[in-house]
């Protein structure tokens, strides 16, 4: 069955490994704790109106997705209100909730800026937590960048001139 073998002088001076069984306990940071515990800005607007920006971003490697909704006030460019919603580990939701309060107030272009170093650093998110305040970085993006993409298919819906020159030619 099992083989002795005999104990030489130098496996004998070596520390064994041990493993505990009781896990180790890691704690979160208290800002993380907070926006997590009392997001701020959950939930969804109207997606149809105009005025809304939404961006959709995941991470395959662990699951989480970030939908991020924002509205914009058309005349300043400013983001008036926004909402998310994510499934995802803590630090998601306190990236996606900090995120909102701190675009809230920003114009696009400003908000277009935040970097998910940023976000990180306010909630003291530890190194293998860092793609969760990049997937609120890239959640901000695609939502300007919805919001942009709207605007444009609105003024082209209102001058959507497509298949008139095949009308035209086929007159000559």
């Amino acid at each position: 069955m099992f083989s002795l073998r005999p104990v030489t002088r130098a496996a004998s001076s070596r520390t064994p490994f041990i493993r505990s069984s009781v896990p180790q306990i890691r704690s979160y940071h208290e800002k993380v704790l907070d926006h997590y515990s009392n997001p701020r800005n959950s939930g969804s607007l109207d997606r149809k109106s105009a005025s809304v920006g939404s961006g959709l971003v995941g991470a395959p490697a662990c699951g989480d997705v970030i939908r991020l909704d924002i509205q914009v006030d058309e005349a300043t460019g400013t983001i008036v209100d926004t909402k998310f919603k994510t499934f995802g580990c803590g630090s998601a939701i306190a990236s996606s909730s900090y995120l909102t309060t701190l675009i809230k107030g920003k114009t696009l272009e400003d908000a277009a800026k935040i970097k998910n170093t940023d976000i990180a650093a306010e909630l003291c998110l530890p190194p293998v937590k860092l793609h969760c305040s990049l997937l609120a970085e890239d959640a901000i993006k695609a939502a300007i960048s919805n919001y942009h993409s709207k605007r444009a298919s609105v003024g082209a819906a209102a001058t959507n001139l497509a298949g008139t020159a095949k009308a035209f030619a086929k007159e000559a």
